[in-house]
């Protein structure tokens, strides 16, 4: 949510796609989806996707609640994603570029979730994390 950079938001939905993710819930002040830069980043992927568009923030969260899945969200003194068992449904919030995730909000998930990194690179590209995130449930899954 609030993912400013259409490139970055392109990122994501193509990630998505590939990782075979069921839905992505666009939210809060996240860039247009339809920005022409993030549709030519999603190489096509924001037409393979599922796609929800939302601005607000408490519905989209209340909606996951509902649905039965674990919701995660992506911040740096989360748990080590390997550690987590993600083989069932859940979901992964993924913040702004320069901010993360709200704390307010983070505290209101079922947990937080990090990826360590080995090198002096204090984040990762929101789609990147993503990438990390989806596919290691994807492995999980299979096994």
């Amino acid at each position: 949510m609030d993912v400013r950079d259409p490139g970055n938001a392109g990122s994501v939905l193509r990630t998505c796609d590939a990782a075979g993710v069921d839905l992505v819930l666009w939210c809060g002040a996240t860039v247009d989806p339809f920005n022409p830069k993030t549709v030519r980043s999603s190489a096509g992927s924001i037409f393979h996707v599922p796609l929800v568009v939302t601005a607000e923030v408490p519905a989209a969260m209340a909606w996951l609640r509902t649905s039965g899945l674990t919701v995660y969200g992506a911040d740096a003194r989360g748990a080590d994603y390997a550690s987590l068992d993600l083989s069932a449904p859940c979901a992964f919030v993924l913040g702004n570029e320069a901010a993360g995730l709200d704390a307010g909000l983070l505290s209101s998930l079922d947990g937080s979730v990090a990826i360590p990194m080995a090198g002096r690179a204090e984040s990762l590209n929101v789609g990147v994390a993503c990438a990390v995130l989806c596919f290691e449930a994807r492995r999980q899954r299979r096994e």
